[in-house]
């Protein structure tokens, strides 16, 4: 069992050694995850701080609570682009394949919506960072995404306000310059119809149905550190889950 450190408090870095397993899919849906009991034990800390453990999984999404039973793994609905994009930077230094490109739309400081502040934690009429962009390749658009930031990280990265392509991806860049590192991701997903300018930048007819991604990505502290808004015409939606069937 790994040692407790002192830089991070020890209900996250319990939190983060589960979350790690059932990403890697050493622990699947289904499965069930040390008690509060076994947790104290292995880890030699109070049985308060292995429940904040397993609270902060819950909050993650990546366990639930069954009454009198224990705890379990989720099944995982994962917005496979999202992901791919991230791994595909952290191996290559580029975040499209060959044919894809961004062109920026919006870049700069604006007032948070409402929404936005919320996912971030912010103060409510703070100003943040925002970077839209649309997403293409030989077939048309594939996305329209918009990554907003706070202020404190807004101020340690300029190049979030230049229209220019940030080639290694907005977020390998936040973390390479602000030494934040993302550590885990929430998303939230609905479907709606597209607005008028969403309808022109994706090239659709008007009142056409889009998916609606909002995408939160947390830090090793959990603390948010991105807020991503996408907006995928029909026919681009990606998204997978695995669970058991017996």
């Amino acid at each position: 069992m790994p040692q407790i450190e002192e830089t991070q408090p020890k209900c996250l870095q319990i939190a983060h050694h589960i979350r790690d397993q059932i990403l890697r899919g050493d622990l699947r849906p289904g499965d069930e995850v040390p008690s509060e009991r076994q947790l104290a034990a292995d880890w030699n800390v109070s049985r308060p701080t292995a429940a904040r453990s397993l609270e902060a999984l819950s909050h993650q999404g990546l366990v639930e609570k069954r009454q009198g039973s224990g705890t379990y793994v989720r099944g995982l609905a994962v917005n496979r682009r999202a992901r791919e994009l991230y791994g595909r930077a952290k191996q290559t230094g580029k975040i499209y394949t060959p044919g894809e490109y961004a062109v920026i739309t919006s870049a700069g400081w604006l007032e948070a919506p409402d929404y936005v502040a919320e996912a971030l934690s912010l103060a409510a009429g703070s100003r943040a960072v925002h970077r839209q962009r649309v997403t293409k390749n030989e077939s048309g658009p594939i996305t329209i995404s918009t990554s907003w930031f706070g202020a404190d990280v807004g101020e340690q990265a300029p190049k979030l306000c230049d229209p220019d392509r940030i080639q290694e991806g907005t977020l390998m860049y936040v973390e390479s310059v602000t030494g934040r590192q993302g550590s885990y991701a929430e998303d939230r997903m609905c479907a709606r119809l597209a607005t008028e300018d969403e309808a022109a930048d994706l090239e659709l007819e008007p009142g056409a149905a889009v998916l609606i991604v909002h995408h939160v990505v947390y830090d090793l502290q959990d603390r948010p550190l991105e807020f991503a808004e996408a907006t995928y015409p029909p026919g681009r939606w990606a998204f997978e889950q695995g669970y058991p069937i017996s």
